[in-house]
């Protein structure tokens, strides 16, 4: 092969490999949900709002797959329970994911958590929230609206 054909066939093959690695990341990013959403939980955000000292920060992810991924840390509180639920901004709504309690001030999603299509469908336009409750508070103490990232 002359050497002009021989370097274009190498440049070809540099570019074909580059997309590849782009295609790859955007399915990685895809299955994984892309890092998640930080979320922060505060008591004004509950519905009605809660004054409280408590707060929790965290990441939810939810994937193409629709499979659910949450890790929350609690403060200023002790909690009772934790849970994903269906609503919008300002509404209380179902639970659509209980959390599981990891240590005294940690929530994590079961192995396995998984949205249905419709709940999936209600995530992805904002239609949902995570909050976290106490004894004091059972409908719920602190709260984040998810934006469905």
């Amino acid at each position: 092969m002359n050497k002009k054909l021989n370097a274009a066939l190498v440049a070809a093959a540099m570019v074909a490999a580059l997309a590849g690695c782009q295609t790859m990341d955007k399915m990685g990013a895809a299955m994984t949900g892309g890092g998640g959403e930080k979320v922060n939980l505060t008591g004004s955000n509950e519905v009605p709002p809660v004054q409280t000292a408590a707060s929790a920060t965290g990441t939810v992810s939810v994937g193409s797959d629709k499979m659910v991924k949450v890790d929350i840390k609690v403060s200023g509180m002790t909690p009772t329970a934790a849970h994903i639920h269906e609503g919008a901004a300002g509404a209380n709504g179902p639970v659509l994911v209980p959390l599981v309690k990891k240590g005294d001030n940690e929530f994590v999603a079961a192995e396995g958590a998984k949205l249905t299509d419709a709940q999936y469908d209600a995530y992805k336009a904002g239609k949902t929230y995570v909050n976290v409750h106490s004894e004091a508070h059972k409908g719920g103490e602190i709260r984040a609206q998810l934006k469905g990232q």
